[in-house]
């Protein structure tokens, strides 16, 4: 987008794509709601302006550890989960859990919260806090009870709230009254800069994503399919997906495939729509044999393309 004269195509792998301003936003709703739910100090959890980063991840993790074992620090956890729709799968060597196994689905959602995002939410921040010149995020007009109602994990909220025993709207309501954090506008410049998508495509992109990202939620398709389609470039763009758990557990084979149809639609200017379906992409990564349908040198598995349509990202 800033330099499209420099490609002729793109393949974005678990791609941030609905943009900075987003991504942060979204992150500082899980912070909020975890401060708000189960982390009212003292010590107190800071959310933005992040004075003593190392400290502040390792306070937040002492919450967690107090919560994360009682039905009720659970049920909030996937509560929390739910506002970024972080998915119920965090192994990609397990089978994903079933979709009413509720308690499994929350205990990979806490896994993806305390080893994986909280740095991102209450360390790595400050760093970003710093370069944009403040607080980039913002959480003023945010309706909680409407974030749950559309994320993919409501229902699992719902029934690990009941079986706790908790008020699912006393808790939605303590969000809604909560003290809102409000950004500063020259730090949200500095991140639409770096960066908010246009969709305004000059060259054709082919995105990957898994479906059990827990970082880089999936939903981030969503988000870049819409502003592409808004600016009316949706023919320069294919999104596929692997059914696996994990950020950027693609094989070898997976990603090999995809080089393979992007040079066939630079060199004949037309997607094959075809070639792009997930029984043709598994079909040509397994003919890569075992070497190559390798995840990160760890672990040997099947082609994981399939069919998959990503609710909307979370937050604007």
């Amino acid at each position: 987008q800033t330099y499209p004269d420099r490609f002729a195509g793109a393949i974005p792998l678990c791609g941030v794509l609905a943009g900075g301003v987003p991504t942060w936003n979204t992150g500082l709703d899980g912070a909020y709601a975890f401060k708000t739910l189960l982390a009212q100090g003292p010590p107190s959890l800071q959310l933005v302006n992040i004075t003593n980063p190392d400290t502040n991840v390792q306070v937040a993790r002492s919450f967690y550890n107090q919560a994360a074992a009682s039905p009720a620090g659970q049920a909030r956890i996937a509560l929390i989960a739910a506002l970024g729709d972080l998915p119920g799968w965090f192994d990609p060597t397990a089978m994903q859990p079933a979709p009413t196994g509720y308690m499994a689905q929350e205990a990979a959602q806490a896994r993806w919260e305390s080893e994986v995002d909280f740095p991102f939410e209450f360390q790595y921040r400050a760093e970003l806090e710093q370069r944009a010149g403040g607080n980039p995020s913002w959480n003023t007009g945010v309706d909680y009870t409407h974030q749950l109602a559309i994320s993919s994990n409501s229902a699992e909220v719902k029934a690990l709230y009941q079986a706790a025993g908790l008020d699912l709207a006393a808790d939605l309501k303590a969000l809604n009254d909560g003290l809102r954090i409000a950004a500063d506008p020259t730090a949200v410049a500095y991140l639409k800069r770096n960066i908010s998508f246009d969709g305004n495509l000059n060259v054709p992109v082919l995105t990957m994503h898994t479906t059990g990202d827990g970082l880089v939620v999936v939903q981030n398709e969503a988000a870049y399919a819409a502003a592409v389609e808004a600016a009316g470039k949706q023919d320069l763009l294919r999104q596929v997906f692997v059914h696996r758990a994990g950020h950027c557990a693609f094989s070898y084979a997976e990603t090999i495939v995809l080089i393979q149809q992007m040079i066939q639609r630079l060199d004949t200017g037309r997607w094959d729509d075809a070639a792009l379906q997930p029984s043709a992409l598994n079909g040509g990564a397994q003919a890569l044999g075992d070497t190559y349908n390798e995840v990160g040198g760890f672990f040997i598995t099947p082609p994981g393309f399939t069919d998959f349509h990503p609710g909307p990202y979370p937050r604007s």
